[in-house]
């Protein structure tokens, strides 16, 4: 399963830095991406990577300010907070899945996503 770590209460402007680290599976071959979900909102994308790191993907209100990045060699993946706003307070979850197009449709209700991480909080105070 996935493993998120490095969550935590941060002042506004700040920064984190997420891991999701695999137990039991190597994570080199599926495509790796990260969700939010405040309180009372659904489940939203924020970003993913593809297999190689070469091509990434955010949702527009993080572009600029959140990193997507993985070392396969660690099996590992990560996703690099900064400039961080009180709305971006929500808990984030790490996923994995074999295709693209498959991980990014796991905001949507009843979409199927290979693994999911348990999730790590992420406060942010103004």
């Amino acid at each position: 399963h996935l493993v998120e770590s490095g969550g935590g209460l941060v002042q506004a402007g700040g920064s984190l830095r997420l891991s999701c680290a695999a137990s039991g599976r190597t994570l080199s071959s599926y495509v790796m991406g990260w969700f939010r979900q405040a309180p009372g909102k659904e489940r939203e994308f924020v970003a993913r990577i593809s297999v190689s790191g070469g091509i990434r993907d955010y949702r527009g209100s993080v572009s600029g300010r959140f990193t997507i990045s993985r070392d396969n060699a660690k099996n590992t993946a990560y996703l690099q907070l900064s400039d961080l706003k009180p709305e971006d307070t929500a808990v984030y979850y790490c996923a994995a899945d074999t295709l693209w197009n498959d991980l990014r449709a796991g905001a949507t209700p009843g979409s199927h996503v290979d693994y999911w991480g348990r999730g790590t909080q992420v406060t942010v105070s103004a």
